[in-house]
Parts: C-alpha cells; structure tokens; sequence
C-alpha cells in the first residue's frame, strides 16, 4: 500500500481578495514544493498563466476588467480552497481534486501529466462554478455584456502561451522525468484548453439556468465531479 503524500503547504485561511493575493499564494505553493511534486506541476503552470492575465487586465485587454478581475479571483480561490481544504481534512475536496493531490508524489507519473489533470480539474470542474459564482455576485449573468467575450479571449492568451508552457517542462530534472514516459506526446495533443473551456463555458449556462434550486444544482455538481475525477484518472494512468 503506497504511503500517504506529505502534507501540503500551509496558506492563510479564507478566500484571496485580489490577483495580487493570488499569485503571492501560488508562489508560496510552488517555493514550499518539490519541482517534481505533482501539484507543483500544475501549480507552476498555473502561476505562469494567472500572471499573464493578470497583466492583461491591467494593460486593457479586456472589455470588462471588473469582471474578468473578480473572475480571476474567484476562479483561483476554488484551487486555493482545494489546497487548504486538503491539509485540513481531505474528505472536504472534491473527488476530482483528490485525485491529483493523493497521487502527487507517484513517481511514475510524468509531471506533464500532472499538469494536465489539474488543469483537467480546474477547467472542467471548477471554471463553471467559477463563472456562476462571479454572475451573481456582480449581480450580472454569464451571458451579459461583454462576459463571453472576454472569457473567450483567455483563450487566445492560452494559444500565445502555448509554447511557453511546454518550454517550462523541457528544462533539467522535469525534461528526464517526462522522457521516460512512451506516448506523453499524444496525450498532451489530445488535450485541448480551449475546447474544456468552451464545454466549462456551457456547463456553466447550465448551471445559471438551474438557479438556486439545489436538487437541481446538487446532482448536477456531483456528476460533473465524478466525470472530471474519471478523466483525471485517465490523465494520471503510468504511460511508462
């Protein structure tokens, strides 16, 4: 029977109140971690894109950037939340965040692989809630004003930061680790950004239109939790 994980990072309690607050977060993640700590795989990704947006916002990128701010936020906090949520007690995080936390330190997984089921995770379960969420609180919804829009245009930014990211899994102990693993290639290929953003985007209208009803919402949430967990266990299968 594998031993269990070490723990996590501590990170201050509660949600983080800017982008700011996010990213110092997410480098206190990546310093407290190993390189090759799955977790540090997909939060060193991560840090890379929030840090990207974050300076598209200020530059005037976006159409709205109130709402992609407070989307930002809101979107991180479920990560935040899932890190926190982990130290504390496990059972609290979903099914589809356990997944790559208990297996982190598996180290016949590629760190490319565990890049990609986070962000299998963080798309595909948590930005729908992320979007509902940041609706109501600006008392809007997903579809109002320029909200697609600039939700689309992530995804431009994701495209120009492609190679980049990849670049970042091609340097010194992380390059040895993914080499030693057959097919990585076409698993990274078949993973597409952009098309788990546009399913997140629909499952969030989904969400929207169920409203506050919660054996509506429930269900939903839990399927779409149970689904996301099987594909990041798909993702985390040795390839090697």
């Amino acid at each position: 029977m594998p031993s269990p994980p070490p723990p996590l990072p501590p990170l201050p309690s509660g949600p983080a109140g800017s982008v700011p607050e996010v990213i110092a977060r997410l480098e206190a993640i990546a310093a407290a971690l190993p390189e090759t700590d799955g977790l540090s795989c997909f939060n060193r990704m991560y840090l890379t894109v929030t840090r990207q947006v974050a300076s598209r916002i200020g530059a005037g990128f976006f159409a709205d950037p109130e709402y992609m701010t407070r989307l930002d936020v809101v979107f991180a906090n479920l990560y935040l939340a899932a890190v926190e949520g982990w130290a504390r007690d496990p059972s609290e995080v979903s099914r589809s965040w356990r997944v790559l936390i208990s297996r982190r330190t598996d180290v016949d997984i590629a760190p490319m692989q565990f890049a990609l089921a986070g962000m299998n995770t963080h798309i595909n379960h948590d930005l729908c809630i992320a979007v509902v969420a940041t609706a109501r609180e600006l008392g809007t919804s997903p579809d109002s004003g320029s909200h697609r829009d600039d939700f689309e245009k992530v995804n431009a930014v994701l495209h120009e930061m492609g190679e980049a990211i990849r670049e970042s899994f091609e340097t010194g102990i992380i390059l040895e680790l993914d080499r030693r693993i057959d097919g990585l290639d076409n698993l990274v290929a078949n993973f597409s950004m952009t098309a788990a953003r546009q399913v997140a985007w629909e499952n969030a209208r989904t969400l929207w239109h169920l409203g506050d009803n919660r054996f509506l919402t429930g269900p939903f949430l839990d399927s779409l939790d149970r689904f996301v967990a099987f594909a990041g266990r798909s993702l985390l299968i040795p390839l090697g």
